[in-house]
């Protein structure tokens, strides 16, 4: 058993290995699409985060259609919301650089 030596594997046939390198590129292409809606989701939320601060210091008590308890409620998922349409609608490029990185990283591990 020591000495036994494998045959070689011969490559698939044309149309196997054609269908082959198609599922490959649809799973990377799944995979970037992923990664490109987690980077997106990512930098919706870091703006939101970055926006609450500004929402957290304007008064709008004296505004006709502000102010009252239910605003005071839902504001930090109003601000969240419009974090995420900003980097919707293209951003400030914090998802570009977290897209790339995420590639690079998936690269890294071989997935």
């Amino acid at each position: 058993m020591i000495g036994m030596t494998l045959p070689a594997v011969s490559p698939l046939p044309g149309a196997q290995n054609d269908a082959l390198d198609d599922a490959q590129r649809k799973a990377r292409s799944a995979s970037a699409d992923k990664a490109r809606e987690t980077a997106e989701s990512f930098e919706g939320l870091a703006l939101g985060e970055l926006l609450q601060p500004m929402f957290d210091t304007a008064d709008v008590s004296d505004n006709a259609f502000g102010g009252g308890a239910a605003e005071k409620q839902f504001r930090s998922l109003q601000v969240l919301e419009m974090g995420k349409q900003i980097a919707k609608n293209g951003g400030v490029g914090i998802a570009e650089s977290v897209y790339r990185q995420i590639l690079a990283m998936q690269e890294q591990s071989g997935s």
